[in-house]
C-alpha cells in the first residue's frame, strides 16, 4: 500500500510548481515589455526594425516561457524545440488565409498572437527570441541554487 501511494507522489512536487511560477512571472514581463515596445516603440522614434523584430523576438521568448510553465518537466532543449515547432508553426499559418483567419488577424489579439504577413526574418528572430528565454531561464534557475 505504501508503495502505491509513493507511485502517486512526484519525488520533486515543490521544484516544478516553482520553476513555472518563475517562467510565467518571467513571461508577464517579457510580455510586458513586448507590449511596451510596440505601442510605444514609434513615438518614442525607435527604428521600425527594433519595434518590428524586437516585438517578434520578444514573442518567442514568451512562447519559450509559456511552454516551460506548461511542460515544466521538460529539459530546456526540449522547451526550445516545442517553442520553435509553434513559432514555424505560427509564421506558416500566416500564409493560409480564410474568412474568420483574416478576421481574427485583423483585431488586435490576432495582430500580437499570430501577426499578419508572412516573413522569413522573423523565423530568425524567433530563434533569437528562443535562445534569449533559454538564457533568461538558464539565470532565474543559478539565482535560485545560487
Amino acid at each position: 500500500m505504501e508503495q502505491a501511494m509513493h507511485w502517486t507522489q512526484p519525488d520533486k512536487p515543490v521544484a516544478p510548481v516553482r520553476t513555472s511560477q518563475t517562467r510565467a512571472a518571467l513571461a508577464l514581463a517579457v510580455i510586458a515589455c513586448g507590449l511596451c515596445l510596440r505601442w510605444y516603440g514609434f513615438p518614442l522614434g525607435l527604428p521600425a526594425f527594433i519595434v518590428k523584430y524586437g516585438g517578434s523576438l520578444l514573442w518567442a521568448t514568451m512562447v519559450f516561457l509559456m511552454v516551460g510553465v506548461v511542460l515544466p518537466q521538460l529539459t530546456r532543449a526540449q522547451i526550445a524545440t516545442v517553442a520553435v515547432l509553434i513559432a514555424v508553426v505560427v509564421e506558416f499559418s500566416r500564409l493560409v488565409h480564410t474568412p474568420w483567419l483574416d478576421a481574427f488577424r485583423l483585431t488586435t489579439a490576432g495582430a500580437l498572437l499570430l501577426g499578419r504577413i508572412f516573413s522569413p526574418w522573423n523565423l530568425v528572430a524567433y530563434a533569437v527570441g528562443i535562445a534569449f528565454g533559454a538564457w533568461i531561464d538558464r539565470v532565474a534557475e543559478l539565482r535560485k541554487v545560487g
